[in-house]
């Protein structure tokens, strides 16, 4: 967790680097660029993303709470994920707040080192309670199958 300025600015050269390779058809610990269509323009809106596989599903959980993607996809219901230059189309299902906590789990299990700061000493290792405490700050998605066959 950056606990300085040059701590954030670190991590944001490392989460640069990692939007870049994913750009570039490299996907390091799961990256993958989300885009989902603007809920007003109805154009491409593009956002590195943390896929997270946890039992079999597969989800994406927004560290940074309720921001632009979250409320896009909120609307669209459907996007894609991309690697370079392969996409794949799916739907998403938004996780009420009681089914959070395990997901957050395992996102943190995960991603600690890189997304920490934003979940204020909430880690992997919180009790179910705290996970469920701050489950409404952190939009959590289930993502099933291509919009076109389910």
């Amino acid at each position: 967790m950056p606990t300085t300025r040059l701590g954030a600015v670190a991590l944001r050269l490392v989460n640069d680097a990692v939007a870049a390779l994913t750009r570039a058809g490299v996907s390091l610990w799961g990256s993958r660029v989300l885009a989902v269509r603007g809920r007003k323009s109805g154009e491409w809106r593009t956002n590195p993303v943390n896929l997270l596989t946890h039992d079999g599903e597969r989800y994406l959980v927004a560290p940074r709470g309720h921001t632009q993607w979250v409320r896009n996809l909120r609307a669209a219901g459907t996007g894609e994920l991309r690697v370079g230059r392969r996409a794949e189309a799916f739907r998403a299902v938004e996780l009420p707040d009681a089914d959070k906590p395990e997901v957050l789990r395992a996102y943190l299990r995960r991603w600690k080192w890189e997304v920490g700061y934003f979940f204020d000493g909430i880690g992997p290792d919180a009790p179910a309670e705290d996970l469920l405490r701050v489950a409404p700050g952190y939009p959590v998605f289930r993502l099933t199958g291509s919009p076109a066959t389910d």
